[in-house]
């Protein structure tokens, strides 16, 4: 632990207290990840939202340019012909009562899951053990859909799910450590213009209150909100 503690201290030294640039923060991002393997670069936004409105529980789907780095793990929920669909498509794993009952059993071993209309109401059973794991399909994020085929493929090219937290907060992971700079420059674009569309009617004030990049063992750099949203 002593040893993380001073990596951390010494790459922490080269954040300044001050808010970057898109460019300047993956700079410093990449700057920073020193650890052995390939880290995550994660992207936390505050919005002036209230989570428990059900109009401001900001929910949805981004496709990144240059994807996260790493191969998702799809399940598809389907009966036949749309589970050969998925199949077809590059789902990792595909069925329906078989899968079913291996939730219920406490297995969870994929990334997100896709679903057909017409299991959800067998699926939603198993709401309290899909949804604090945040993989509970849903018609807003595109994971409930007819089009399993182009859903799974859109996943797969890094089609990525996020949502609001309880404090208002999204986090999502954007790529990788050792991308180059202008694909995650890029990536961060696409997530936060996305965040800026979704803004609620409703929502009064300041709509993005800060936005903080950082690696999986790295300090938060925080970026300029004023460069992505107007005031």
């Amino acid at each position: 632990m002593r040893k993380r503690s001073k990596r951390y201290s010494a790459v922490s030294k080269k954040i300044e207290k001050k808010n970057y640039s898109i460019s300047q923060a993956v700079e410093k991002v990449k700057e920073t990840a020193t650890a052995k393997f390939s880290e995550s670069v994660d992207i936390a936004v505050r919005l002036g939202v209230d989570p428990k409105k059900a109009d401001q529980a900001i929910r949805g789907t981004v496709a990144l340019p240059h994807g996260i780095g790493k191969a998702v793990r799809v399940l598809v929920i389907a009966k036949p012909p749309k589970d050969e669909e998925a199949k077809e498509a590059g789902a990792d794993h595909v069925g329906f009562k078989d899968y079913l009952e291996k939730i219920q059993q406490g297995w969870a071993d994929v990334d997100i899951i896709i679903a057909t209309p017409d299991v959800m109401a067998d699926l939603g059973k198993l709401g309290k053990i899909l949804g604090p794991r945040g993989l509970m399909p849903n018609p807003k994020s595109g994971t409930v859909t007819m089009e399993i085929g182009k859903s799974v493929k859109e996943v797969k090219a890094g089609k990525i799910e996020f949502r609001v937290d309880k404090d208002g907060i999204v986090h999502s992971s954007i790529g990788k450590a050792n991308f180059e700079p202008q694909k995650l420059v890029d990536n961060i674009h696409a997530f936060l213009n996305t965040i800026v569309r979704l803004k609620p009617a409703t929502a009064k004030g300041q709509y993005v209150k800060s936005i903080a990049l950082s690696t999986t063992m790295g300090p938060g750099v925080r970026i300029d909100r004023n460069e992505v949203v107007a005031h």
